[in-house]
């Protein structure tokens, strides 16, 4: 089993999130869910994006990294959109990660500062056709580079998060099922 470092979207660590990682307690994993809005949860992405930016994206990656100091290197690193975006670039920085799972986000590497991704640290990227956050070209060049890319139907950002308007059941559970594959496999 894994010990999963599960990061929240600009929503903040809401009760969605916090089924996910039950999901995966069941299955046997030891997950964390570390706060980087120390509790402030919102409703819309746009309230959520507003902290994020008043926070600043360097001050967010700090608290990541602070929220895994104490962690063994060997996890897996999983987000939901702009944690997706912590769990990447831990995974590619931090050495020993055993994977990472990017949920409705992924960064090119050169915006992380990072020429090449680590050598054996496989990657699961799951987003739909036609998120407006996410670049269609970025999942191509990180598909190309190796990265796991699944795509699902429709244009819904946050489609696995149950509490989102944008939620999709049929791809959130096909979406688990693909993470649990991975997971297994880790």
């Amino acid at each position: 089993m894994s010990t999963i470092v599960l990061f929240h979207s600009a929503l903040g660590l809401r009760p969605a999130v916090h089924r996910f990682a039950d999901a995966l307690r069941a299955d046997g994993h030891v997950v964390h869910t570390p706060d980087l809005f120390d509790g402030e949860v919102f409703d819309r992405l746009e309230d959520g994006v507003a902290k994020r930016d008043a926070l600043g994206i360097p001050a967010l990656m700090g608290r990541a990294a602070q929220a895994v100091a104490e962690l063994p290197a060997d996890v897996v690193y999983a987000g939901f959109s702009m944690g997706a975006a912590s769990a990447e670039w831990l995974a590619a920085t931090r050495p020993g990660a055993r994977g990472a799972i990017l949920m409705h986000a992924a960064l090119p590497l050169a915006a992380m500062g990072v020429a090449s991704w680590p050598e054996g640290v496989p990657v699961q990227v799951h987003a739909t056709e036609g998120d407006p956050w996410v670049d269609a070209g970025v999942l191509a060049e990180l598909e190309a580079g190796g990265f796991e890319v699944h795509r699902y139907p429709g244009e819904g950002h946050l489609f696995a998060d149950e509490d989102a308007p944008e939620h999709d059941p049929q791809s959130a559970v096909r979406l688990l099922a693909e993470v649990r594959r991975f997971l297994s496999a880790s």
